[in-house]
């Protein structure tokens, strides 16, 4: 990876937005942080489709940070700082689907994205504004808000280790509850079994391609009981859930194809799941994506610390936690062996789901946590 300020290898900025509501004097206001997460969840951006918020974000900071652009991947970038200490925020703009009518009712806001993940971005962002020079004098602050998180590619995510220095420190943008960081992700594996075999009639008594599925998935999953015997805590335990079942036939041949999920703890790899998937499945075509192996930080690290003094001072109780879902953590931490946690506001048990709704004094605390925690790892808090 290069090293040094992101000036000196970073591509040329695609877009650069100007006219920004925050300035390098006062930065966001409360008010002003509420409209930026508000517009952002307004502002649909599906996988694919993210281009739109990434401008808006960075037309919003661009008065404030040292660069603000949108870069080849169509990832929103922001700068702040040219102290030697490098600190990375890595979230993500995109959503899954699943259209919730924008509204702030009782002081929540209701909307895709609130929670997973535009509200961790915005409160990073509005922090950002606020700090003083005396913090960007010490710390280099790169903001990479990515594209296709909620996608296999992780486009945004592989384009910044690409593109940019490796940090000193890592906060990736993810729910966690604003007294709550993120230590560890579970890692993902995909698979799909195939079963296809010549048509036969109902009246014979060869498996068909469907019940070759179904007992090939109902070994696997007395295989994962097995393997969790013994085994405390969900966040070591293998999970496996079937995401999809599908058959047919032609006059000829006919199909069946399972698409489930493997959920895969730090004691296992990918690649030592895949074999041992197969070895216990030899009479299905076997299709493995999505592997991505879990990863935990350490939490006695110096980012830890400055996130549990800045959870404090704004009168929480700090509180580790380790999550059972992925994110781009998982990618990033094999070639970025640096410091890191996930930190951002809101239940993350409401990501993806028809409920997603952010509390918006929750998210004003997680910008003050911020706030302090660039000033502690600056050396002035």
């Amino acid at each position: 990876m290069a090293s040094g300020s992101m000036s000196s290898g970073a591509p040329r900025p695609e877009t650069e937005v100007a006219g920004p509501p925050a300035t390098a004097s006062s930065g966001l206001s409360d008010e002003q942080a509420v409209e930026l997460v508000r517009r952002s969840v307004v502002t649909a951006s599906l996988s694919g489709g993210e281009r739109p918020l990434a401008e808006y974000l960075v037309g919003a900071v661009a008065g404030s940070a040292s660069e603000a652009f949108v870069d080849e991947a169509g990832n929103a970038v922001a700068v702040w700082g040219a102290g030697p200490r490098r600190v990375t925020f890595l979230g993500h703009l995109d959503t899954v689907a699943g259209e919730i009518p924008v509204r702030v009712e009782d002081g929540v806001l209701h909307g895709r994205g609130s929670v997973d993940a535009k509200g961790s971005l915005c409160a990073a962002l509005a922090a950002a504004t606020r700090a003083p020079s005396t913090v960007w004098d010490r710390l280099t602050f790169t903001f990479i808000g990515a594209v296709e998180e909620e996608a296999p590619s992780s486009k945004g995510a592989w384009h910044a280790m690409a593109a940019y220095p490796r940090p000193d420190l890592l906060v990736v943008g993810e729910p966690s509850g604003w007294e709550r960081y993120t230590l560890g992700y579970k890692g993902r594996l995909g698979v799909k079994l195939t079963a296809r075999c010549a048509n036969a009639h109902s009246a014979r008594e060869d498996a068909s391609a469907a019940e070759l599925v179904v007992d090939a998935y109902t070994r696997l999953r007395e295989w994962v009981g097995q393997d969790n015997e013994g085994v405390a805590g969900l966040f070591e335990r293998l999970q496996l859930t079937l995401l999809g079942l599908t058959s047919g036939e032609d006059g000829l041949e006919a199909w069946c194809e399972a698409r489930a999920s493997l959920r895969v703890p730090p004691r296992w790899t990918c690649a030592g799941l895949r074999a041992a998937v197969a070895e216990l499945l030899p009479g299905v075509e076997l299709e493995f994506t999505e592997g991505l192996d879990a990863h935990r930080a350490d939490g006695r690290t110096e980012l830890a610390r400055a996130f549990r003094v800045a959870v404090r001072s704004q009168g929480g109780s700090p509180v580790p936690s380790l999550k059972t879902g992925t994110s781009d953590m998982n990618v990033v931490a094999p070639h970025w062996p640096v410091p890191m946690l996930a930190y951002g506001p809101g239940d993350s048990n409401l990501d993806h789901t028809p409920d997603e709704r952010l509390d918006l004094a929750e998210y004003l605390r997680a910008v003050r946590v911020f706030e302090r925690a660039f000033a502690e790892l600056a050396g002035v808090g």
